[in-house]
């Protein structure tokens, strides 16, 4: 007789790579009991690229363009943490204005990735309406970035030390138009999906993490404040002066998909706070500090970590007094927030699987690197 390695009533199925609710090039092994999810399995690295080993081999100026393709939803954020990262090195400050438009261009980038998460996701789940509502802002965000730098997606607006580019004409009015068009927008998805009776069963009490479960994956982010703890480094280790700027961090405490769909909302409605204060401050002055056109800063480490979208974007950069980083380390929060797919996915349905993976809002070009 063969030997059995399946129970009859089990079934192992791929979901992906090529699966359009796997929000790119992941593949889930799917153990099943009929319907229900007894278990999953990520498989990685259909999109690794070598960043990190990249960033030892190039200099600092020339690496800083390559991480944009990480996160390439947030490409601002990851080029924030990089340069912060760098001029805790070198020990340099970017000068007040650059550090205010660098808060303003990031958290225009944090409105425009939850505006493609909100929309692929309602359209994993069923809703197309509300993909092409998100579209549309998102569009209003992507013409701001390329009026100031000349790219829409992978955009490198930041250089070490501050800004390469000054803001244009009417960038300020732009910036404000944006966030007084975009609350009733807002208001507009929730109408849509909130109350709806269709998209309450598909994410209330699916994919519950507690808060401990949070802790104990390292996830971060809207998810972990989704699970009602208030943690969030531009307020508990600030940066580019995010201490000076007053805004609320938003938390729900059911840990649930539908949570993070809420806490999501609101923290677009908390960038928009942001914004307009940070366009309030705008000051003339330089926009780069004093950086060596060769860059070679002291032998020494460095780890910063910043509130990207998704969760905490980290660099760990070692030098060795060369031009080159001698170690490119990064911790990315798509990677470590898909830790908690396995445990989320326990005990529900397949189509469960494709709402949770939504929901945890992951960029593969990150996951991968």
């Amino acid at each position: 007789m063969p030997e059995t390695f399946l129970d009859s009533t089990e079934l192992v199925l791929n979901m992906g790579p090529q699966h359009p609710s796997t929000h790119g090039v992941l593949r889930v092994i799917l153990k099943l009991d009929g319907e229900k999810v007894m278990g999953t399995e990520c498989v990685i690295g259909y999109l690794h690229r070598g960043v990190e080993k990249i960033g030892e081999n190039r200099t600092y100026a020339m690496f800083n363009p390559y991480v944009d393709r990480m996160d390439y939803v947030a490409a601002v954020s990851n080029g924030l943490g990089y340069c912060l990262a760098v001029e805790q090195l070198l020990k340099v400050e970017a000068p007040p204005r650059a550090q205010v438009v660098r808060v303003i261009l990031t958290e225009l980038n944090r409105i425009a990735s939850h505006l493609l998460w909100l929309g692929t996701h309602a359209l994993d789940v069923g809703a197309l309406t509300p993909l092409f509502y998100c579209m549309r802002e998102r569009e209003d965000v992507m013409n701001i970035y390329e009026k100031y730098c000349g790219a829409r997606l992978t955009t490198h607006a930041f250089r070490i030390g501050g800004l390469i580019y000054e803001t244009y004409q009417g960038f300020e009015q732009e910036c404000l138009e944006f966030c007084d068009k975009l609350l009733p927008r807002i208001d507009e998805y929730e109408e849509l999906l909130t109350a709806n009776r269709i998209w309450q069963k598909r994410l209330v009490n699916v994919g519950v993490l507690t808060a401990e479960e949070c802790k104990d994956y390292g996830v971060t982010g809207p998810m972990l404040r989704a699970a009602g703890v208030k943690w969030d480094l531009r307020k508990a280790q600030p940066y580019s002066g995010y201490e000076t700027y007053d805004f609320d961090l938003p938390t729900r405490t059911n840990a649930d998909s539908f949570d993070r769909y809420i806490v999501r909302l609101e923290e677009m409605r908390q960038s928009v706070r942001i914004i307009r204060q940070g366009v309030g401050r705008l000051e003339v002055g330089p926009v780069m500090a004093k950086v060596p056109k060769v860059i070679k800063p002291p032998i020494g480490e460095a780890y910063v970590s910043i509130e990207a979208p998704k969760g905490e974007l980290g660099y760990y950069i070692v030098s060795d007094g060369s031009t080159q980083p001698y170690r490119v380390r990064v911790r990315p929060p798509s990677f470590v927030n898909l830790q908690s797919l396995d445990k989320m996915c326990r005990g529900g349905l397949v189509a469960d699987v494709v709402a949770i993976i939504g929901t945890i809002d992951i960029v593969l070009g990150e996951v991968d690197r």
